[in-house]
């Protein structure tokens, strides 16, 4: 069965809480639980991983090599400096989806520059929720289930 694995950056523990008009008011484990049910609807395992630390989630790249098809995620404040994380994504070759609810282009200069982007398959963002289903739903068409 194929698997993508879902990874929310930091602060993301926080969704619902924090700067609703900006994030919306659904929390993580909601946004989590509608993935899980259109990956399941497509026959598609998933997992999920929240970290507030750098290191955990490129650990959590790291092993995903050879064990998953695909990687949702959204780096969070990490996306605009992160090397490290970029070249985690560069390194294990496994296609990527950068997703952000709020329209990074839209807001401050310093969050206007992805060092994700260019090692990411592509980027879905100001979506608010939908852009991590439609993040989803690139990945299911990376591994060849969805057109």
């Amino acid at each position: 069965m194929p698997k993508i694995l879902v990874l929310h950056g930091p602060s993301l523990n926080l969704l619902g809480q924090r700067e609703k008009d900006i994030y919306g008011t659904m929390t993580l484990p909601e946004i989590n639980r509608q993935l899980e049910e259109l990956a399941k609807a497509h026959g598609v395992e998933t997992e999920f991983f929240q970290s507030n630390h750098e290191g955990a989630l490129i650990d959590a790249i790291h092993q995903a090599s050879g064990q998953v098809d695909a990687i949702v995620i959204n780096p969070g404040a990490f996306t605009h400096t992160s090397i490290a994380l970029r070249d985690a994504i560069a390194a294990v070759a496994i296609p990527t989806v950068e997703v952000h609810l709020s329209n990074i282009y839209q807001r401050e200069d310093f969050r206007q520059k992805s060092v994700i982007a260019p090692v990411a398959i592509g980027q879905i963002s100001g979506f608010g929720v939908n852009s991590y289903i439609l993040g989803l739903k690139a990945a299911l068409s990376l591994v060849g289930l969805q057109s």
